[in-house]
């Protein structure tokens, strides 16, 4: 039976997704300090029209895939304060995520995207009124690689749940898309330019927009896609080498290993922190002005790889720990977007400067400790794949 891996976590346990390396406080522990540590402000906070995204009236029921990992258990956290008449069933493989990073008392449904039979099951039951959609793997650099991976978990696995939408009669469908989908030289990003992305995680994304947009015009599944970019800040996964950069700094100050930085360090990113993107998302299906549309969403103010180490070595008290550069790989250099249109419809407040927000992301880190970065363990394609990850995998 699917519902084998169904559990209420109102106990919390410990975390399976990784290995600590350093003694770490309990995760009940943990948790209780919490409200010192989370985002108190975002961008979003100050909506136009008289409060549109209050939405005090919200009901139904929602889904939140990826709801174990960091954006997702903000984004539980987020709905759950805000819209108290509306019941929130996460879903999570837990292959990235924690169920130590949701609240106590969330509904949590242990299973992947790409299971059609438990997401059958799980429309069926709740007949779910909104999707959010957040389960990914997010490796853009790595995904060259793990291609059938990239398009079986990020293609196939929303077209899963965009089925059981359609079947079921959703009311919205809220997409985390990426601005990946754009490519390279397209800088400030709009959403109204010609999406080119250069990796098959852009491609997949775009996929899943475009399959959306067919969707809506066959079926009338209404959605809301957003574009967010170098999202950073609590319950981030540390332990991964592949992705999240600021994590991975993080996590190499507390093991005591040199920042990796690709080439010389001079990309550029925007680097934003989660409580200045997850509101919009909560608020997208009941905000109508925001229905089929496409929305970027992040920091404004670009930083190089290299700013960026020297601000994580700053706040973690460690203003002279050593950088390592590697060997440039291949990537896009210089990515930031414009965000005209979300301000539009959402509303805007004073974004956290990255200094804070990093210090907010070093106080959680200083809880849980240092994680062990596994290998991934089937890469697909090795040619070409940097010479660090290579070593990496054997």
């Amino acid at each position: 039976m699917v519902w084998a891996n169904r559990k209420i976590y109102n106990d919390l346990e410990p975390c399976a997704h990784s290995e600590a390396v350093s003694l770490a406080p309990s995760a009940a522990g943990i948790l209780n300090r919490l409200g010192d540590l989370l985002p108190s402000r975002g961008r979003f906070n100050t909506p136009l029209d008289g409060g549109r995204m209050d939405a005090k009236g919200a009901r139904g029921t929602a889904l939140v895939t990826g709801a174990a990992g960091f954006m997702g258990a903000h984004l539980v956290r987020d709905l759950t304060d805000r819209y108290p008449d509306l019941q929130v069933v996460a879903l999570d493989d837990l292959s990235g995520g924690s169920r130590d990073n949701l609240p106590t008392g969330t509904e949590l449904v242990v299973g992947s995207v790409t299971d059609v039979p438990l997401l059958s099951d799980l429309f069926r039951e709740h007949r779910f009124d909104y999707v959010y959609h957040l389960a990914a793997y997010a490796a853009e650099g790595l995904s060259h690689f793990i291609r059938r991976f990239n398009y079986t978990n990020n293609v196939i696995g929303s077209v899963n749940l965009i089925n059981e939408a359609v079947r079921h009669e959703s009311k919205s469908f809220v997409f985390t898309s990426s601005i990946a989908v754009y490519g390279a030289g397209q800088v400030p990003m709009r959403e109204d330019m010609v999406p080119a992305p250069e990796d098959p995680y852009g491609i997949a994304k775009y996929a899943v927009e475009l399959d959306l947009r067919a969707a809506q015009e066959m079926f009338g599944l209404d959605y809301v896609v957003f574009r967010p970019h170098n999202v950073y800040g609590e319950f981030q996964n540390i332990g991964d080498r592949y992705r999240n950069v600021v994590g991975i700094f993080m996590n190499q100050i507390l093991r005591g290993e040199p920042l990796s930085v690709f080439g010389e360090g001079l990309q550029q990113r925007a680097f934003s922190y989660v409580g200045d993107v997850v509101p919009a998302i909560a608020s997208a299906p009941f905000v109508p002005a925001a229905r089929n549309r496409v929305f970027n969403v992040g920091a404004e103010q670009p930083h190089t790889v290299l700013e960026l180490a020297k601000a994580v070595c700053r706040v973690m008290g460690r203003p002279d720990h050593p950088v390592r550069h590697l060997h440039a790989r291949n990537e896009v250099q210089v990515a930031y977007s414009d965000h005209a249109a979300a301000h539009e419809v959402f509303g805007r407040s004073e974004e956290i400067p990255l200094d804070e927000g990093l210090a907010r992301m070093a106080n959680w880190v200083a809880t849980v400790g240092a994680r062990k970065s596994p290998s991934f363990g089937d890469i697909e394609v090795t040619r070409k794949l940097p010479p660090a990850w290579l070593e990496s995998e054997r």
